[in-house]
């Protein structure tokens, strides 16, 4: 079950994060759900370094709380991969 909940949060967590993030995101529902399961991941392992001062690889529970952690992991997780994607114009 956990596994689904983290799928869900994924979901919800990318979708807000590429709303609010500026400018066009591609990749469609499979790269929103990738990039916010990754977010998930990314702002869980930060709540739990900034927390308790020790780095694990965590995820936020499905509350009002993990949602908005997994949102900012979320946006971090779209700013790297607009950095690893952009394409330079000459």
């Amino acid at each position: 079950m956990n596994i689904l909940a983290w799928i869900v949060l994924g979901l919800i967590a990318g979708a807000i994060a590429k709303a609010i993030y500026p400018g066009h995101q591609g990749g469609g529902i499979l790269g929103t759900l990738i990039l916010g399961i990754i977010g998930a991941f990314i702002g869980g392992s930060l709540g739990v370094l900034l927390s308790t001062g020790t780095f694990t690889l965590a995820a936020p529970t499905l509350s009002i709380p993990g949602v908005i952690v997994a949102v900012i992991g979320a946006l971090i997780a779209v700013f790297v991969w607009n950095l690893l994607t952009r394409r330079s114009t000459i």
